[in-house]
């Protein structure tokens, strides 16, 4: 059969060049599973893409990388979309749902400085760039002496001020650096235990519409239910918190010992306060186990929240 005669399903993702290095894999990994429908990917630039000199906070959220592709979802010009699961809100629009997440990738922080050194022995008083408030709380809770900028960009674009000394470090996330062959950039990788990562870091998140039964068909072999279970009890701690870019957040889950554990803390914006919780309990019960965290961080940390 001629490649122009299969049936086209059209994956929408971000523009960028980490995005599209994830869309690609989802766009191979369709093709070897269905090899009868052929997959284009359909890249667009998003408002969280185009308005890089602000803070997220300050121009809507992280749900910004995903408008663009949801509207053009609910229309129908596109199938499916592909995700960095951290930047999805955690409540998305009533008639999308997120169906699929492939097998998650090492979800650490790194940290990364132009001369070499590590943020532990970064100088009094260094500028720490940066758009997170989680990592920005986590770096003061450990160094209040830091001076913290706004750093934007997608992740060569943030490599790239780093060399240009527009700060004396910054963080990126592990995964995405492995994905674009970046890793050797990274001047150390950070721990767990003082860099709780963000919820669902490193994992790659597959949306489509709740009525495209055909679609969510084709997504069904990708999903890695492991990392689905993770990706749910994180985002369960989210919403329980009403998690937005405004709040600093972390959420781990994995599987250990044939169940599922969970870490989460809340932290305030300036580091000097923060609290912690752990869950264990079944994969089955990841919804539960996240809401459970998050509740409990709402009635210790509540008068953190902006």
């Amino acid at each position: 059969m001629a490649q122009e005669s299969l049936p086209l399903i059209r994956i929408g993702t971000r523009a960028s060049k980490l995005a599209l290095a994830q869309a690609e894999m989802v766009q191979h990994a369709l093709s070897v599973c269905h090899p009868h429908t052929r997959f284009e990917l359909a890249p667009m630039l998003t408002t969280g893409d185009r308005v890089t000199d602000r803070a997220l906070a300050e121009i809507g959220g992280k749900g910004l990388f995903a408008k663009e592709l949801d509207e053009a979802l609910l229309r129908g010009n596109i199938h499916l979309c592909v995700h960095s699961a951290k930047d999805m809100e955690s409540i998305i629009h009533s008639e999308i749902e997120f169906v699929a997440a492939l097998p998650r990738e090492d979800n650490r922080d790194v940290f990364i400085s132009a001369s070499g050194t590590a943020f532990h022995h970064l100088p009094q008083g260094a500028v720490l760039g940066t758009a997170s408030v989680r990592r920005a709380a986590q770096a003061l809770m450990q160094r209040p002496d830091l001076r913290i900028c706004i750093l934007r960009g997608n992740v060569p674009t943030r490599i790239e001020k780093i060399r240009r000394a527009e700060a004396d470090g910054t963080f990126l996330a592990l995964a995405g650096l492995k994905r674009l062959g970046l890793e050797a950039q990274a001047t150390e990788i950070l721990d767990r235990v003082h860099f709780l990562p963000a919820a669902c870091q490193g994992i790659i998140g597959l949306t489509c519409r709740k009525d495209d039964e055909a679609t969510r068909r084709l997504l069904t072999p990708l999903n890695h239910s492991e990392t689905f279970a993770a990706a749910t009890a994180e985002r369960a701690v989210l919403a329980a918190l009403d998690g937005s870019c405004r709040t600093p957040i972390a959420a781990w889950a994995r599987v250990e010992d044939g169940g599922l554990k969970l870490n989460a803390a809340l932290y305030a914006l300036d580091g000097r306060e923060h609290y912690s919780v752990e869950r264990t309990g079944s994969l089955t019960d990841a919804d539960t186990l996240g809401q459970s965290a998050g509740e409990e961080l709402l009635s210790l940390g509540r008068h953190l929240l902006p």
